[in-house]
């Protein structure tokens, strides 16, 4: 097995516990998506930091779009109003 410290810091792996903390960070409202943002647009030299703030950038936005499509469409008030009929 190959020594990581030989690997150079751009392209040195992230540990488990590092795409965690990541994620969590990236998980705060609006500190979180300021990070999200920088991570995404090269403010790191890590290259899999870089590739990772880009793949869940791209999954905030399908999430919002999907949520977008649900308003607009009532499905979300008509699942609550559903919900609120089960538990009263």
């Amino acid at each position: 097995m190959s020594d990581i410290n030989n690997v150079p810091e751009q392209y040195r792996p992230i540990s488990m516990w590092g795409y965690f903390g990541l994620e969590i960070l990236f998980s705060i409202p609006v500190v979180g998506f300021i990070f999200l943002i920088v991570y995404a647009l090269g403010g790191t030299r890590n290259v899999n930091k870089k590739n990772f703030a880009r793949s869940y950038f791209c999954f905030v936005i399908i999430f919002v779009v999907i949520m977008a499509v649900l308003v607009a469409t009532g499905l979300v008030a008509q699942v609550i109003d559903m919900f609120k009929g089960m538990y009263s």
